[in-house]
């Protein structure tokens, strides 16, 4: 590699900061040192290096601390920490204070071909430094980030999240409810990050049998399991040097999580029926519509997992919690349905849109586009009117109260899961027994819904029958 980025090398033992720097210059670095951090602020203001590689335990100045000055200071500097064996929790508080990437000592074979790639990554992102202004331009002038749309301070908040977590390397984990957008907080994080050229590959682990989820994973080899009948790459593969989006990672089998926990920590992963283990460089991100701490508490997701996976968490909140964006959201999704299906809708109608600011969309963002596709397709004006939304617009979201019709009645002493029962087939005969929409109706997925029908046994069979 033939590169003209300086690299700062922090490190107290004189040994090892000698032979790093001798290292990192032949690769095409320009390299300086210093033997602390207090040092390394000095060098850092008179030398401006665009990456510092800094040890973590050093005297005057410890690696954490120079992080933390480093992260105040106006220019970008990409940090690597150096951290003992087992100092996993160091690393982590790392990454959350805006280190780069972290790697454990000794740095020896594969080490050292994973600081190299590291280090490539940190230069292509000074790349995207421009990029991210002109984006922050148009987010303060439009309220768009990308194909995200918000001009709330609770958008605003999620925007600044994505712009700071977007140029690093580091795991993010992607809450809320079922169509709050995550798969789109992913792509934006991709679409700003260094790897933008690279692929981008989102599986939803709730919709893969359990039966085909580590070979849709992990990729397998011809003849590892009956009907394999080639060798499948999977997504690992398929994402290399890109992003790979893990969705409803808490539907995903106990066991495939213990083999995903292994790659993440060894970055190496064995197609089902090889010998073989292949070096990976991905960046993994991963969503679920469950409160992850209740879903580690359950055993659902994997407590070591889900610590390795929330270097960074974002959370989505429902539309129901920023309906000031619903205007400049349905703005924007009209002009992508009149851009898909070649119409000319030029907004809707006053009367629509006090609808849409009533309405708690309990299927979120998602539920939104799906209204306003139906509306355009069927618009026979140049506005959206109330005749063009669906017929059962806004009984979705079913009522717990005395009544009939689209309302329950429950009396005093029923329980929780009584009442879960009843409103879960009352939204099914809602719509139709559509499972699908069901199930973004009570946020939850459709696996989990599946799962629901089948504790009720004979009460549900007959809902599912007809699905």
């Amino acid at each position: 590699m033939s590169t003209q980025e300086k690299v700062l090398i922090v490190e107290d033992e004189e040994n090892e900061r000698t032979g790093l720097a001798e290292l990192i210059s032949a690769w095409g670095y320009r390299t300086d040192t210093a033997k602390d951090g207090l040092e390394g602020l000095e060098k850092v203001a008179a030398w401006s290096p665009a990456i510092v590689i800094t040890d973590f335990k050093m005297p005057r100045m410890n690696g954490m601390e120079l992080l933390q000055r480093l992260a105040e200071q106006p220019q970008q500097i990409a940090v690597i920490l150096l951290t003992a064996q087992g100092s996993i929790d160091v690393a982590v508080d790392a990454m959350k204070a805006g280190a780069y990437d972290f790697l454990q000592k000794p740095l020896l074979g594969e080490a050292r071909a994973r600081l190299q790639q590291i280090l490539q990554n940190a230069a292509r992102q000074r790349g995207t430094t421009l990029e991210l202004e002109v984006t922050r331009r148009k987010l303060r002038d439009t309220g768009l980030f990308g194909e995200m749309v918000g001009a709330s301070k609770v958008m605003q908040e999620i925007f600044h999240l994505i712009e700071m977590v977007a140029p690093s390397t580091a795991s993010v984990l992607i809450t809320g409810e079922s169509g709050t957008g995550k798969e789109m907080v992913a792509r934006t994080i991709h679409e700003l990050s260094p790897r933008k050229n690279k692929p981008f590959v989102a599986i939803n682990c709730s919709a893969i049998p359990e039966t085909l989820i580590e070979s849709e994973i992990f990729g397998h080899e011809k003849g590892a399991f009956t009907g394999a009948m080639e060798r499948r790459a999977g997504c690992f593969e398929l994402a290399e040097e890109g992003t790979l989006l893990l969705d409803e990672i808490g539907e995903m089998p106990a066991g495939t999580q213990a083999k995903l926990l292994r790659v993440l920590e060894d970055r190496k992963l064995r197609r089902l029926g090889s010998k073989a283990e292949t070096s990976i460089d991905v960046r993994l991100l991963a969503a679920t519509n469950k409160v992850p701490e209740e879903a580690v508490a359950k055993g659902e997701l994997r407590g070591d997992l889900y610590y390795r996976l929330n270097v960074f968490n974002i959370h989505m909140p429902p539309l129901r919690e920023h309906k000031d964006d619903i205007p400049q959201l349905v703005e924007s999704l009209l002009n992508d349905m009149n851009n898909k299906h070649s119409r000319d809708v030029a907004g809707v109608s006053d009367s629509v849109l006090q609808a849409f600011m009533t309405y708690n969309w309990p299927g979120n963002v998602r539920e939104v586009r799906n209204t306003l596709e139906r509306a355009v397709i069927v618009c026979d004006g140049k506005l959206v009117e109330l005749k063009h939304l669906p017929p059962n617009f806004g009984s979705g979201g079913l009522k717990i109260s005395a009544g009939d019709g689209d309302s329950i009645r429950m009396d005093v002493g029923t329980t929780v899961e009584e009442a879960e029962k009843m409103l879960i087939l009352k939204t099914l005969a809602a719509t139709n027994n559509n499972k699908t929409r069901a199930a973004e109706i009570l946020g939850i997925s459709l696996k989990t819904l599946h799962n629901k029908l089948k504790e009720y046994g004979g009460s549900g069979v007959a809902t599912e029958a007809a699905s």
